[in-house]
């Protein structure tokens, strides 16, 4: 994020450091990602990290509400651990463990902190182009990912887009409170000018859900987001980071982030035996695209202010509902 979490005490960082064996002297804030806050630490010992404090207040895939979501955070980050740990995935880019055991430890009532090792690689950008040797090395990991067998701590990942009753709340009608913003008010009209075609993108998705619930298909361990934004190029190889999403889910959930040519998941199909299905393909792209509008719809209808990162999320409100709109399937 660019701009810095509101109403953190920053200060309170390098003493929740210190309960993952960490003196922290340098603390410096780096606006990467998107919906997480970040800070490159360096130790007394020279040794560098890389910490992350999620605002619990806005984390729905991992709960609704801040206790909820602090709940699922630990889940989320305990499986990435015992992954790494139990699993021996080294491309998995799993937190540290506090003196206590524990990934996820609680700044405030709204924020949360994880830390991670510090990786020198290159990152990927969301939406990034790549060549079908990476698509296949990141084929490869997801393959290796989703033959694991699921952590105790692993979540379920639900078939419904996170805040779909917020989107279809607005779409039939509004009784949500828009409290205002520069936001608000276009993002209530744009809503309002697509509300037919949204709700027949909703319909697709139901009729989709259904159709993939009946192939009986095997839930996997899912990384939920392994798009370029996810990925750090490390010696010819990827890691994956960001796993806040991860969660017991049918495998194109991943699979639907990589690509959209069936034929490149041949090296997938090769490793695995399973043939990703063109359904559950769809599905999760339109699941994608509609959770997206619904986290928006919760941003703009929240107070807010004209910064770096709502102008970000305005451009991604319109594209998507944009891609709603024209995308029929």
């Amino acid at each position: 994020m660019e701009d810095r979490p509101d109403g953190l005490d920053e200060e309170r960082l390098p003493e929740i450091l210190r309960a993952f064996g960490i003196d922290a002297e340098e603390t410096d804030y780096a606006r990467v990602g998107f919906g997480d806050y970040h800070w490159t630490v360096t130790g007394a010992d020279g040794r560098r990290w890389f910490a992350t404090v999620s605002d619990l207040e806005n984390k729905e895939h991992c709960g609704s509400g801040a206790r909820a979501a602090l709940a699922g955070l630990r889940r989320a980050m305990e499986t990435a651990a015992v992954l790494r740990e139990r699993d021996g995935l080294d491309f998995v880019v799993a937190p540290v463990r506090s003196e206590n055991g524990e990934t996820v430890l609680p700044l405030d009532g709204r924020y949360a902190l994880s830390v991670f090792p510090y990786v020198a690689g290159t990152p990927g950008a969301f939406g990034q182009e790549q060549t079908a040797e990476e698509r296949a090395q990141v084929l490869g990991l997801l393959a290796e990912l989703h033959g694991r067998t699921p952590p105790g701590a692993t979540p379920e990942i639900p078939l419904d887009p996170p805040g779909r009753g917020r989107l279809e709340q607005e779409l039939a009608g509004g009784a949500g409170e828009w409290r205002g913003g520069p936001y608000s008010e276009p993002a209530r009209e744009l809503l309002g000018g697509n509300t037919a075609a949204l709700r027949a993108r909703l319909r697709d998705f139901d009729r989709l859900a259904g159709q993939v619930r009946r192939s009986g298909a095997a839930p996997v361990v899912t990384h939920g987001e392994p798009h370029p934004g996810n990925l750090l190029r490390v010696d010819g190889g990827y890691l994956l980071v960001d796993w806040d999403t991860v969660g017991l889910a049918y495998p194109e959930r991943d699979l639907a982030g990589v690509c959209a040519d069936t034929a490149a998941f041949a090296p997938y199909t090769e490793a695995t035996g399973r043939t990703p299905d063109p359904a559950a393909l769809t599905l999760y792209h339109l699941r994608w695209d509609l959770a997206e509008v619904a986290e928006y719809i919760g941003w703009f209808q929240a107070p807010h202010t004209r910064t770096a990162d709502t102008e970000t999320a305005w451009r991604g409100f319109t594209e998507t509902v944009e891609a709603l709109v024209r995308g029929a399937v």
